[in-house]
């Protein structure tokens, strides 16, 4: 199963360049999920490349953060900005990662494409496998 997560640019440069081996979620998907497809939110608004899931840590954000801290890509406030209010944290173990030598523009596609405001499960040609899209609380993602 293919995933399509929303991430910020900044955090996508940062995963492409092994600064960042951890994406943070405060859910996590319900189905099995090999590999993630990588949508640059906007001002890139593209899909920019996939990575395999290494593993998924579940924990407090505390234990989270002292696990992954050297990898994260983001300052400690920022985390804990994110998960403020939280008794639990993922962290998803980034495994091997493809940039795409051209970015995919989904206004190319044809079928009408909207950008997850978390994730979204996909087919092999980024197609929805269900018409909703599963939702985080808050649409501050990284």
């Amino acid at each position: 199963m293919n995933v399509l997560l929303s991430i910020k640019p900044e955090f996508v440069e940062k995963i492409f360049s092994n600064e960042k081996k951890y994406e943070y979620r405060k859910s996590i998907f319900k189905q099995k999920v090999n590999k993630v497809i990588i949508y640059a939110t906007r001002p890139e608004g593209k899909i920019v490349g996939e990575f395999s899931i290494d593993s998924i840590l579940h924990d407090d954000p505390d234990s989270i953060w002292n696990l992954t801290n050297n990898y994260s890509g983001i300052t400690h406030s920022f985390f804990r900005e994110y998960f403020d209010h939280r008794n639990e944290a993922f962290a998803i173990k980034i495994g091997e990662v493809k940039k795409y030598i051209v970015p995919i523009d989904p206004k190319s596609f044809d079928f009408p494409f909207t950008a997850p405001q978390s994730f979204l499960y996909v087919d092999d040609e980024y197609r929805p496998l269900s018409q909703k899209s599963e939702t985080l609380d808050e649409l501050t993602l990284f």
